[in-house]
């Protein structure tokens, strides 16, 4: 069997209302999406999608032709074009579900089947004032979800802390607490300076009282000294490496005892192949691995199968925040949208690949 062909579509949904993410001052009134077909000289097709594929245009012959199983030679070609151009990690997370379906096997079982299932943690992305975030808390309480996490980015620490202990003081210990502090990184036109360590660390001492679960990107992702400190002096625990790109880049947060939890994104981020490394790496030192997710549902479900298949994650990230970010917005490629069960939980089935199917119609309509 080989790979006859690789085909790439980009797609763009409306949103009305436009949706403002906590981490973007622009507020969005469309959201794209970009799939990865890639099917083989006996009719199979896999799936994947997350990133938008820049760059790799033109490099369709480097796979095509080759045996579509040879998924460590086709991340080596992968990792080349993530350095030369741009990540395409998508086309990997299409190979292991086309592995999947050659070989009748849900892609968490090709990769060990350490787990049948995953907790979820409702993860918001608009700011809400305080009255309204813990009317949500209450909401994501009622569906089952066991944590939340809370976006800081309102411009001043004190008043997403206000926000966080308003939660706090409605659901009680009801629901597990997370933080996303958003200083890792920053958008293109965003300038703003990152908290430094003493603002980071009084931040963690409120979080600390407040019975936060973790704090995610609280300094700059470079600042690994910065963060190992923070880390040795709070009982909160540290959350980041969404957004890192290279494998020795994991390696020197790991040695560096930098964090306590690990959250590459397989959508982003290496692929499945990749990171099914890094979560080994990550448990040598002691350092938990739950995926970022804030790509799509496609995106969401392959790293689902990453975590439920290599690690112990205690929680997997699952973008929602109704009505601003809904079901229907973040899976619209998908026929059927993701759901946890009513305890919270995202089960894993039997179906061969990463189980889903593409919402055909939608995708043509909404086809750029």
């Amino acid at each position: 069997m080989k790979i006859a062909a690789i085909e790439i579509t980009h797609h763009r949904l409306p949103l009305d209302p436009p949706f403002k993410a906590s981490w973007d001052g622009c507020a969005r009134s469309h959201f794209d999406a970009t799939v990865v077909r890639v099917r083989t000289d006996e009719g199979l097709e896999g799936w994947g999608s997350g990133d938008l594929m820049v760059g790799f245009d033109g490099h369709e012959s480097l796979f095509v032709g080759h045996d579509p199983l040879r998924l460590e030679r086709h991340h080596t070609v992968l990792s080349h074009i993530d350095f030369h151009y741009g990540r395409c990690w998508p086309l990997d997370l299409a190979l292991w579900d086309l592995a999947g379906k050659i070989s009748g096997q849900p892609v968490w079982k090709l990769l060990g089947g350490r787990h049948a299932r995953v907790r979820a943690y409702a993860s918001s992305g608009a700011l809400r004032s305080a009255s309204e975030l813990a009317d949500a808390a209450e909401r994501f309480l009622d569906e089952g979800f066991p944590a939340l996490k809370v976006r800081f980015h309102r411009g001043d620490w004190r008043e997403d802390v206000a926000a966080l202990a308003a939660v706090r003081a409605r659901v009680g210990d009801r629901l597990e607490l997370m933080v996303d502090c958003n200083q890792g990184w920053r958008m293109p036109w965003d300038v703003e300076a990152p908290w430094t360590f003493k603002d980071a660390l009084t931040v963690a001492r409120e979080l600390e009282r407040l019975g936060v679960y973790w704090m995610e990107e609280p300094l700059h992702r470079a600042d690994l000294d910065g963060m190992q400190r923070l880390r040795n002096a709070t009982s909160v625990r540290l959350a980041g490496g969404e957004m890192t790109r290279d494998p020795s880049a994991f390696r020197d947060l790991l040695r560096a005892g930098a964090l306590d939890i690990l959250q590459p994104d397989a959508a982003l981020v290496g692929g499945i192949t990749g990171l099914r490394r890094v979560a080994q790496m990550a448990e040598q030192f002691g350092v938990g691995f739950t995926p970022h997710t804030w790509t799509n549902g496609a995106g969401v479900v392959a790293n689902l199968h990453l975590a439920a298949g290599v690690a112990d994650a205690p929680f997997l990230e699952f973008p929602y925040d109704p009505p601003d970010w809904s079901l229907d917005r973040r899976d619209f490629l998908l026929a059927e949208p993701l759901r946890p069960d009513a305890e919270g939980w995202l089960n894993l089935s039997e179906k061969p690949g990463l189980g889903y199917e593409l919402n055909e119609d939608l995708l043509r309509r909404t086809r750029r």
